[in-house]
């Protein structure tokens, strides 16, 4: 059977290949179901003075060998050659009487058709963009609703009715369907992939989502002279019984965890990852290492307990190493705040800045300040931290007397 129905079991139409109805037909009209989109009026015996009654959001079509001619809107109209023309030329009918003719009548439900149901019959499979090197595929079902509305009444008969009698909502479903999931399976990897959003996420945006496959959709309708007046979705989410599913949705609530922690001790994530690099630093260095760490967590935390750990870090090394010659005088270093990733930092001693220098931490363009700057500079425009960046080659070492 094809799109319309070319039989209906009811008697509402017919074949018109037996003797239905031997005389005129004088008043036409629709005996058709709700559901009905189109509906073909069952005999074509008819007569010009015949009265044609129109529905409110119905259109009537009339058709003569294969050639529109003329539509009719809502209200009762009596036929004449008048109001039928082209009908007119064609069968060459004289003004006024009853005369005969033969001609087909199809009238067109305009009303809005909502809750026409969609659903995917299998997950479709999704790349995360945040993991689209490993094309990490997401399975996400979805379903929900979209209404139409006939709009171009001559397209839609034009595209669809040829012999056929009869267009229901059903019809429709059936002959859309998979057009509609074609199109659905497309637009949501297209939008994913385009605006950058993770699966997992798709349930906050599933209005957004559901307007754009709505734009694209109205386009493919439009060329059957149907408008898409609504397109929603019920339901659209990740399959949470996928095992790569639940091991995302873990390593989030992980990641959530730890955010809320660092907000409860008032860190920050680059702040704790340079007390995780001074600490890695104190591993690799052994003893003198682990009192450079106590030296850089107490400069972050105060001068004071800074120089304390300094001292510390001093008598380590020189435990360690019994140096052939005097080390080079003392001098004065004031200690300088640095400002990373707009969080002002420190104040950190020399030892301390030339570990987050080798690690990347600071850079030359990192802004620092100390005591009797007018106000904040590049690192690399102080003079005591020059070397930092470009290590200068050390003297020799005094002779001794």
């Amino acid at each position: 059977m094809g799109f319309f129905n070319k039989v209906r079991t009811d008697g509402a139409t017919f074949d018109g290949q037996g003797e239905e109805r031997q005389g005129l037909f004088d008043v036409i009209q629709y005996n058709g179901n709700q559901e009905d989109l189109v509906w073909k009026f069952p005999y074509n015996n008819l007569s010009i003075g015949a009265q044609l009654i129109v529905n409110k959001s119905q259109e009537a079509v009339f058709v003569k060998g294969g050639v529109v001619c003329d539509v009719f809107g809502e209200g009762t109209h009596t036929l004449s050659s008048k109001n039928l023309p082209l009908l007119d030329k064609i069968v060459n009918l004289p003004f006024g009487g009853k005369s005969p003719f033969v001609a087909e009548v199809w009238f067109v439900n305009k009303v809005t058709r909502r809750g026409l149901k969609f659903g995917t019959p299998s997950p479709i499979r999704v790349v995360d963009p945040k993991y689209a090197e490993a094309e990490m595929a997401i399975p996400v079902r979805a379903y929900g609703d979209y209404s139409i509305r006939v709009e171009d009444v001559l397209l839609l008969l034009n595209e669809f009715v040829g012999t056929q009698h009869l267009l229901t909502t059903e019809d429709f479903k059936s002959k859309f369907s998979s057009m509609v999931i074609q199109e659905l399976n497309k637009h949501i990897k297209k939008y994913s992939r385009e605006e950058k959003i993770s699966p997992l996420d798709f349930p906050e945006y599933a209005s957004e989502i559901a307007d754009y496959i709505k734009q694209n959709l109205t386009k493919r309708f439009s060329a059957y002279g149907i408008s898409l007046e609504d397109f929603q979705f019920a339901h659209l989410a990740p399959n949470e019984d996928d095992p790569v599913v639940k091991e995302l949705y873990n390593n989030r609530l992980e990641a959530v965890k730890e955010r809320e922690r660092r907000s409860i001790q008032g860190i920050s994530y680059q702040q704790e990852r340079q007390f995780d690099v001074l600490e890695t630093a104190a591993g690799n260095e052994g003893g003198a290492g682990s009192a450079m760490i106590g030296a850089g967590i107490g400069a972050g935390m105060g001068f004071g307990m800074a120089g304390a750990f300094g001292q510390q870090m001093n008598q380590a090394a020189q435990q360690m190493t019994a140096p052939q010659t005097p080390p080079p005088p003392p001098m004065f270093f004031s200690p300088y705040y640095i400002y990373v990733n707009n969080v002002q930092q420190g104040p950190f001693d020399m030892n301390t800045l030339q570990t987050l220098a080798s690690n990347g931490v600071l850079t030359p363009q990192t802004l620092v300040w100390k005591q009797g700057m007018a106000t904040w500079a590049a690192a690399n425009l102080q003079p005591d931290l020059a070397n930092l960046f470009n290590p200068a080659t050390p003297p020799p070492p005094p002779v001794m007397p």
